[in-house]
């Protein structure tokens, strides 16, 4: 158990110690950290001592003076140092199930982590809690966390997630009030499950919770094509239900409580919400209100784009279906500058099936069969795309790679809530 080094900050103590990337952080003052929330705690003193172990395996004590709140400017591979805890569930939207095999390890991970939910904001189910789990998050208040709750109905919950022990989601929810620690909530609509009236169930439990409650994000599940049993996918007319019965519950709160991700709207035929529907954008990277926040990025940026460039500039948008209307949007709006041409071209998930139309599900090969034969020269896609840190998609192929292939040059956006890079490369 070791805290592996990812990358060391320029201007820091671990620089100027010369600590190096793969070298392991052992124990802090005598104790081993299990993980980031470990460090940090175990690092705030004026004093500390260090056991590194080197590459080679060499061991190294250092012994620090610092400030009492200075850190040392470590990087870690993994917010976990010990084992990630796995999820118990076997639940029937459950991506991870859905996938074939062959692909990187990685993505066959199923973690419910409280650690990883209190760093990184991941989805947990709280069905694999122990009571020491339990003690250091009062005890430490690690708050928010963000829940995968579904429904409250026991029976229910307990069929979709295919765990006894998932039954009583409202007891651990009611645990977390007691213990004050505050809360952003998940459901996965799944039609015939737990939309419509289990939905309306479901919101007002989680009402009861408002004194600890920050959001409610509501997204449909996911099919893809490797699925062995049937599920049904999200209709407009389950759109438009799902849609009305959070407005009804949101006034109910006299706040938006809860909100449904982007693609509720746009299979149920409308226009994205204004941003005060989004109550501040707390679930962004579950997709609620993505297309609006890049929206309104851009059409600030607009106002202060040049009537005209001294080069000509020719761009492709590779975007998912998802994406297809707001970059159209985006790509007519900066066509009206001179010299500038930009096109949209939408990536069909060829590898997933039909019912995938998000950005980050695009593989290296649906992105080749999509721009083979369009003569394309300088292509921007998100780089949601592409595994974190990486220029490797999902089917192991990397940018390089589609670039000889296309012979063109690659574009990744790093900020995709931001018009702020695709406005940079086009107009630079």
């Amino acid at each position: 158990m070791s805290g592996k080094i990812a990358e060391v900050l320029n201007n820091s103590i671990a620089k100027d110690l010369e600590f190096k990337k793969n070298d392991e952080i052992l124990k802090i003052n005598g104790v081993i950290p299990s993980d980031y929330i470990d460090y940090k705690y175990l690092l705030a003193a004026e004093n500390v001592d260090i056991e590194l172990r080197r590459q080679n395996g060499e061991i190294e004590i250092f012994e620090i003076e610092k400030d009492f709140d200075e850190d040392l400017g470590i990087v870690f591979e993994s917010a976990i140092f010990d084992k990630i805890k796995p999820c118990l569930n076997k639940c029937i939207f459950c991506f991870v199930d859905q996938q074939p095999k062959g692909l990187r390890k990685s993505l066959y991970i199923k973690d419910d982590d409280y650690r990883l939910s209190y760093l990184q904001g991941t989805y947990v189910t709280l069905t694999n809690l122990k009571d020491e789990d339990k003690k250091r998050i009062q005890k430490m208040h690690l708050g928010p966390l963000y829940v995968s709750v579904h429904t409250t109905n026991p029976e229910l919950r307990a069929k979709m997630l295919r765990n006894p022990n998932a039954a009583n989601i409202m007891k651990e929810l009611k645990w977390l009030q007691k213990a004050d620690i505050p809360i952003h909530t998940q459901i996965v609509l799944c039609p015939g499950y737990n939309d419509g009236v289990e939905l309306e169930r479901t919101l007002n439990d989680l009402y009861s919770l408002s004194d600890i409650l920050l959001s409610i994000a509501i997204v449909p599940l996911g099919v893809t094509k490797f699925r062995k049993e049937p599920m049904l996918t999200v209709s407009n007319e389950c759109a438009l239900e799902t849609i009305n019965i959070i407005e009804n519950f949101n006034k109910k709160a006299q706040k938006n409580l809860a909100c449904a991700s982007d693609e509720f709207f746009l299979k149920a035929g409308f226009d994205i919400p204004k941003k005060d529907y989004y109550s501040g954008f707390a679930q962004i990277e579950d997709g609620v209100g993505a297309i609006r926040l890049l929206k309104d990025d851009f059409d600030k940026r607009a106002k202060k784009l040049p009537e005209k460039l001294q080069q000509k500039s020719e761009f492709t948008f590779a975007t998912s279906f998802a994406a297809l209307d707001i970059m159209s949007y985006i790509s007519n709006s900066l066509n009206k500058v001179e010299n500038v041409s930009t096109n949209v071209i939408p990536v069909k998930s060829e590898f997933w099936g039909e019912h995938i139309s998000v950005a980050g599900l695009i593989t290296a090969n649906d992105l080749i069969n999509a721009l083979k034969n369009k003569n394309v020269k300088n292509v921007i896609i998100p780089s949601v795309m592409l595994r974190p840190y990486t220029k490797e998609f999902l089917d192991g192929f990397t940018t390089t790679e589609v670039e000889k292939t296309l012979n063109c040059k690659i574009y990744p956006i790093k900020d995709i809530y931001s018009a702020k890079e695709i406005v940079d490369i086009i107009c630079k």
